[in-house]
């Protein structure tokens, strides 16, 4: 069953204070299957001074008793998993096969981070005169504001929980409100784990309004943010005026190169069912498809079967593959992107239409043909929609990789050991992968360049962000 949702707050599951409500939709039927409470500006003010307190109580407990109490959460949410998943494939969309992985995944994160934080060592520094210690060690950063997206609504929460409870710290959480069940599913396993109050708070409400004043409170010391480009510069900049630090994964346009000498099926294999994946709201997804001129038609033949073969439904159906998009102005934005790109000479291979008229539903779709200049070319599309271009020579394809702004992930195909070295060392990117797509297990760095933003939210290094750094030096007297 799909129940209202509500907000956590220094402990206690509640209404808003104002007893202001939000519809949750399901995207594949268009109905309301619930409500989510929205947390009024008293609300955000109290999960402000609660979080300072169970700052104060968790930052005393040893890395070994948080590491016991994150492996029981981590149990817990496996045993929950089947219903989780459920509940996310019904608000979110996804197949619930999909759902499942990603719950399942996030029990995987929460035990990488509990590990970690066991072996979050300081050091000893050679002194330069007998009977001085200089000490290096490892502090909790203090309370952590974290704002995350509707597309993992577990996936991109339990990275930011996991570091920042691991490392000692609290964190208070603005959860997506289109996704709410799943999201709050998650903060339920460590607080049936015995996390105390004040070390974890959900909200939900108005994005600038949260965080502009979480960015701003002297109890908060660091923020974390999965969203825009565009919206990520603007927390960005309010952080900086507050001396916050920061982690930022923002948006990508991902080039997915294709060498004349690579695996066909293999590259239509994977690239395909990464890029319908989640109905293509992923930043990581490949979005812009450069083909060699030699194999070009064999690739957009291979890749557009591929796309028609694709099953399109309601993700509880066990037989879909790909679900609806998220929400209208998901395919609105479709709808205009292959419009624009259709303007501008790009001829639909397949799909480029909505399906039906119940639920969100978008045909995986194939462009041939798509200028440089078209929006599709230089935006993120957030959808399943794959523009493939040919190319002719190795320093064209580069050019073209790192025309854009953004440098979040890249991908390329070929059996050349050669051409792989030096594809990887010329994509201007944060993530490359190579002839498979190898991003996101928890023990990996997650994260971007340029405009896809500052920070990893992956493997030894994410820990870092929620640590202070003291050195202490003393003499014996």
């Amino acid at each position: 069953m799909y129940e209202n949702v509500l907000l956590f707050i220094d402990g206690t599951w509640c209404r808003g204070s104002e007893g202001d409500w939000m519809p949750v939709k399901n995207p594949a039927t268009g109905e309301v299957l619930a409500r989510v409470a929205r947390a009024s500006m008293a609300d955000v003010r109290r999960a402000a001074e609660s979080t300072l307190t169970g700052f104060r109580s968790w930052s005393a407990v040893s890395a070994f008793d948080r590491y016991l109490l994150m492996r029981k959460a981590a149990n817990l949410l496996r045993e929950r998993a089947d219903g989780i998943a459920r509940l996310m494939t019904m608000e979110q969309g996804k197949p619930l096969a999909e759902a499942l992985g990603e719950t399942l995944h996030g029990a995987d994160v929460i035990d990488w981070f509990a590990e970690e934080a066991r072996r979050a060592y300081g050091r000893v520094i050679p002194p330069r005169k007998d009977g001085v210690y200089q000490l290096v060690i490892k502090e909790p950063v203090g309370p952590v504001a974290a704002f995350t997206p509707w597309n993992f609504p577990i996936n991109q929460a339990v990275r930011k929980m996991s570091a920042a409870i691991a490392a000692g710290c609290s964190i208070v959480l603005r959860g997506p409100g289109e996704t709410p069940a799943s999201c709050a599913a998650l903060v339920k396993v460590f607080v049936d784990a015995g996390l105390p109050s004040g070390v974890v708070t959900l909200l939900f409400g108005a994005a600038a309004e949260i965080s502009e004043y979480l960015i701003g409170h002297p109890n908060i010391r660091k923020i974390t943010f999965t969203g825009s480009t565009a919206v990520g510069k603007h927390l960005a900049m309010l952080a900086g005026s507050h001396m916050k630090r920061i982690t930022m994964e923002l948006g990508g346009n991902a080039p997915a190169v294709v060498f004349d000498d690579a695996d066909i099926d293999v590259a239509v294999q994977v690239l395909s069912s990464q890029k319908f994946r989640n109905a293509g709201q992923v930043c990581v997804s490949p979005t812009r498809f450069l083909v060699h001129a030699d194999v070009y038609d064999q690739f957009v033949d291979g890749f557009a079967k591929a796309a028609e073969k694709t099953v399109v439904g309601n993700g509880l159906d066990p037989t879909v593959q790909m679900g609806p998009l998220a929400n209208d102005r998901r395919v609105e934005a479709m709808e205009e992107l292959v419009s624009d790109a259709v303007a501008k000479g790009a001829t639909v291979k397949t799909g480029g239409r909505r399906i039906g008229n119940v639920g969100n539903f978008y045909a995986p779709t194939v462009l041939e043909g798509v200028s440089s200049d078209s929006r599709l070319m230089n935006e993120e599309p957030f959808g399943p929609v794959a523009p493939i271009i040919p190319f002719t020579s190795f320093d064209e394809v580069v050019a073209e990789s790192n025309r854009l702004p953004y440098g979040l992930a890249a991908y390329a195909y070929t059996r050349s050991l050669k051409t792989a070295n030096m594809i990887s060392s010329a994509f201007e990117s944060g993530m490359v992968s190579i002839n498979h797509h190898g991003f996101a297990l928890p023990e990996l760095p997650f994260g971007g360049i340029k405009d896809s933003g500052y920070g990893t939210e992956g493997g030894a290094d994410a820990l870092d962000a929620y640590l202070n750094t003291k050195f202490v030096t003393q003499i014996g007297l």
